[in-house]
């Protein structure tokens, strides 16, 4: 493996190259002489329009007479509260993701005969061909399992007749194909990797065509049928609460600005995947954990409000934790009061949590949710209504679920895997346009000089 620190002491004329312009910040007052949107955001936190969507909202605020004012959270899908379409399908003691992602891809929620055929296909699609199987293994030399994802969707462009038919039921037939694959290739990929640390031989459970997607995964993670119904159902519900979240979030962007081009929808997916593999977006989750791990750590009492808070403080002064000043799984760029798929989070996991005898963790997790606001307000100054998002509860429902940190993102990829997909078709048939915004230029002309003057 190349050895880039090595190559970089062996250089003695670096310096420009390592610490050149390229790196070089701009003045915040550059920004706003120019009035760029940074990030795409207007200056009150609220995002550029870039384009109309049919497929979700993702509703935070709502302005009056020019004023933002923070409102409570709402996802919907195709018009339906998320909220709903989960509550419904855990009363009626059914999995809901395939509902789900049937209504992001077709539009319209799915006859009883409907759901049984989308069902029925993805179960269908799960076996991988002996010669992917063959070649997969050599793409699993990662320690990230984003990054192994990354490749198996990009191989699987090599094991696809036309890989560049953009028509809609090719397109739909990809989408398929990768919701049935990916939580075995992240499954297999991850256990491929612990058994190689171990010595052990890998053992992959043949595919259930007939288990729902949670069951799936659980499946290989478990190495068989050696889980619960309500462990099923539970990851169920992460999986639809991961599904889609509107189009403007960094993947679902980034997934369009490909598509936009009209490229093969490995590369669009590829792509999203990397976007989602940045701790500033999908990685949040396990920094939410580690920083559970550490608050367990070093504050005595987990019950007491005061002493739960001054380590809050220390965590955004920078003086513990991992230094960044940042508390993990608070605060959203759209979300002001409340994070709807957070609330879901508590609800379903707090059951779960009381049985695996880790009640206390819980009321730990809901303790920061409720004091954290107030430390940012106190030691940042915020004045944004600040909340928590789902990533406070993430991790911790993922951990009961004996879900390892690895797969935490790769999970996440998996289940939003439905929402790009509606968010790529909706992007190839609707808007008929390449994205391409522009840059501001802030540079002088200068005289070139011949290398044996400079």
């Amino acid at each position: 493996m190349q050895n880039f620190a090595k190559s970089r002491r062996l250089s003695t004329a670096s310096t420009r190259l390592y610490a050149g312009a390229s790196m070089a910040p701009y003045p915040e007052d550059l920004y706003r002489e120019h009035d760029v949107k940074r990030g795409l955001r207007n200056a009150d936190g609220s995002g550029v329009v870039a384009g109309l969507t049919r497929i979700a909202d993702v509703h935070g605020y709502r302005k009056e007479d020019g004023k933002f004012i923070p409102d409570e959270g709402k996802l919907t899908i195709r018009g339906y509260d998320i909220a709903e379409i989960i509550d419904h399908a855990q009363a009626e003691d059914r999995f809901g993701y395939e509902e789900l992602a049937y209504l992001l891809l077709a539009g319209a929620l799915p006859r009883a005969d409907e759901l049984e055929s989308i069902g029925a296909r993805i179960g269908s699609l799960r076996l991988l061909e002996e010669e992917y199987i063959s070649e997969f293994p050599l793409a699993t030399k990662s320690n990230s399992i984003m990054n192994v994802l990354q490749r198996a969707v990009l191989m699987l462009y090599a094991f696809d007749e036309t890989p560049d038919d953009i028509t809609a039921p090719h397109e739909v037939d990809v989408a398929l194909s990768l919701l049935a694959r990916l939580p075995r290739i992240a499954a297999i990929a991850h256990i491929t990797h612990e058994a190689e640390s171990s010595g052990i031989r890998v053992q992959v459970p043949e595919p259930n065509a007939s288990a729902s997607m949670a069951e799936a995964i659980l499946q290989v993670l478990r190495g068989g049928d050696d889980y619960t119904h309500e462990e099923a159902m539970l990851l169920d519900v992460m999986l639809m609460l991961h599904a889609e979240h509107g189009g403007g979030n960094n993947s679902t962007f980034t997934c369009r600005v490909l598509s936009s081009s009209a490229t093969d929808a490995y590369s669009a997916y590829a792509a999203a995947i990397g976007s989602l593999k940045g701790p500033r977006h999908g990685g949040a989750n396990a920094k939410v954990t580690q920083m559970h791990a550490d608050i367990r750590e070093h504050v005595a009492h987990w019950d007491d409000d005061e002493e739960v808070a001054a380590y809050l403080a220390k965590i955004l002064t920078g003086d513990a934790f991992d230094h960044s000043g940042l508390i993990y799984g608070m605060g959203h760029a759209i979300y002001t009061i409340s994070d709807p798929r957070a609330q879901i989070c508590k609800r379903y996991a707090r059951s779960l949590a009381d049985k695996k005898g880790l009640g206390e963790e819980f009321a730990l997790i809901e303790r920061i949710e409720r004091i954290a606001p107030g430390v940012m307000r106190d030691v940042r100054g915020m004045t944004k209504p600040i909340c928590a998002n789902i990533d406070l509860y993430t991790g911790f429902i993922y951990s009961i679920l004996g879900v390892p940190e690895i797969l935490f993102t790769p999970l996440f990829a998996v289940a939003r895997m439905a929402g790009w997909a509606a968010h790529r078709m909706e992007e190839l048939y609707g808007a008929h346009r390449i994205i391409r915004p522009a840059y501001n230029a802030v540079l002088d002309d200068v005289t070139y000089v011949p290398l044996a003057e400079r």
